[in-house]
């Protein structure tokens, strides 16, 4: 079987699996305590957070643990805003952070606080002009990712913290993604990661806060981890994520050679193997170990079902599965096609072998998986006027961008196609697939039931 969704949780490093059950032994006391137990202990936990603090590039006592890497954000922006709230309460986060930072913004915004949303381009790239344009007299705090979990564009960080110090706001940077590559640049003010997603164990947050930041944790308050982290260091656990980290990254250099090479092979022979397919995120401005593509006419629960009995464990952002009917945010703020979306993200040491199988498995499976959908029965299409319709209510993607494709032919050049559709993901995979096909996608209108998504043939 070959695991190809690093960016979700990473296997567990040959180091943290030695370092924890090393301090299983060592690591089970009350660090807090004076005696001898726990002293060990104590002993442990200082030098996992020396250790984890010289990979982040800050001070050991600016770097709390915590219970994962969501907590570590919740915890952050959480203090954050409430040791300004004599600024103000309003939040600048980018449109593809992950769920746990716009989680949060939902949260200050329920609470009567104000949020801003700055829009990506199609390549999930934020523009660093607009977090200067967005910062006002009453911004706490802005936050944006490093690195994005879905596609892998990275972010101008260096550039939006620098924006951020001149304005007096502070930065969180989400660095789950990028942490086991490197430090992040920047005058960035906070930072969390995330302990499973470089090969530690699960369960272990990091949550930095540069000192002279206003902070102010929310909640009962212990005495442990300065205060921020609540509740009984899990200690083992710590330990081996930090010796995880420091093990990826004496070997990041040169494994990320070997991974952008591999990834680089996925990104160029996918859409040259399989028709109508899109590459989407930035081509180089991106993670070493992850590429991701959709594929037209494809249910993406269907397609990761069937890569998974060929024996390749893959993810997805497609708005096509069981779980979520609605496009993925990250692809529907970058504006790209959402279904049979496949994310490949390559654990350190992925097999050259097993990447050279999933390209030559990918194209006789997504050709099989666009075969089960079938075709439209012809009822389902009829003429208005001089406008084709095609009825496509009540059917999940990619069913209605499959009918639009089957009758664009029966229609002149400068003649519409009107989709009508109640699935949102059609909002995104219309306008993307007339990009894709050279058609004009003229808007949408409203219908009696969903909505009209109107296409000029244009060739």
């Amino acid at each position: 079987m070959a695991y190809f969704d690093a960016a979700s949780a990473a296997p567990l490093h040959s180091v943290a699996r030695q370092a924890l059950l090393a301090s299983l032994d060592e690591g089970w006391a009350d660090p807090a305590r004076l005696y001898r137990e726990g002293r060990r202990a104590r002993v442990l936990l200082d030098a996992a957070r020396e250790a984890a603090a010289e990979a982040v590039g800050c001070r050991p006592d600016e770097l709390t643990f915590t219970s994962s890497g969501t907590r570590a954000v919740h915890t952050g922006i959480a203090g954050a805003l409430a040791g300004r709230r004599r600024v103000g309460r309003h939040l600048i986060v980018s449109a593809v952070e992950h769920s746990s930072v716009l989680h949060s913004a939902e949260s200050l915004e329920a609470a009567g606080g104000t949020v801003t949303q700055i829009p990506v381009d199609r390549t999930g790239r934020v523009d660093p002009a607009a977090y200067g344009d967005a910062l006002r007299a009453d911004t706490a705090l802005a936050c944006l990712q490093s690195a994005n979990h879905e596609v892998g564009t990275e972010q101008p960080v260096a550039e939006v913290a620098e924006a951020c110090r001149a304005a007096g706001v502070p930065l969180l940077v989400d660095a789950a993604q990028s942490l086991g590559w490197g430090p992040v640049e920047g005058d960035w003010s906070l930072l969390t990661a995330s302990a499973h997603k470089w090969g530690g164990p699960a369960g272990v947050g990091l949550l930095v806060v540069r000192k002279g930041v206003r902070f102010a944790p929310q909640g009962p308050v212990d005495e442990r981890e300065s205060g921020r982290a609540a509740g009984f260091e899990n200690i083992p656990a710590i330990v081996a994520a930090a010796a995880s980290l420091r093990a990826v990254r004496a070997e990041a250099a040169e494994e990320a050679l070997r991974l952008r090479e591999l990834t680089e092979r996925i990104r160029v022979r996918v859409p040259r193997a399989v028709p109508d397919v899109e590459v989407v995120g930035d081509p180089v401005r991106r993670l070493p170990g992850v590429v991701t593509f959709s594929c037209l006419y494809v249910d993406g629960e269907v397609l990761l079902h069937e890569l998974d009995r060929e024996g390749f464990s893959v993810s997805s952002g497609s708005s096509c599965t069981s779980s979520t009917l609605t496009p993925s945010h990250v692809l529907r703020a970058m504006g790209v096609l959402s279904e049979g979306n496949v994310r490949v993200s390559l654990p350190v040491g992925a097999a050259e072998e097993d990447v050279e199988r999933f390209l030559e498995v990918l194209p006789g499976t997504v050709a099989a998986v666009r075969e089960k959908l079938g075709a439209p029965v012809a009822s389902e299409v009829a003429r208005e006027e001089d406008v084709l319709v095609v009825d496509s209510l009540g059917k999940r993607c990619p069913i209605p961008v499959i009918e639009l494709a089957k009758v664009i032919g029966d229609v002149p050049v400068g003649g519409l196609v009107r989709v009508l559709s109640d699935d949102e993901a059609a909002r995104l995979d219309i306008p993307a697939w007339c990009e894709m096909r050279g058609q004009e996608y003229a808007g949408e209108e409203p219908a009696d039931r969903g909505t009209a998504y109107l296409v000029r043939r244009a060739s």
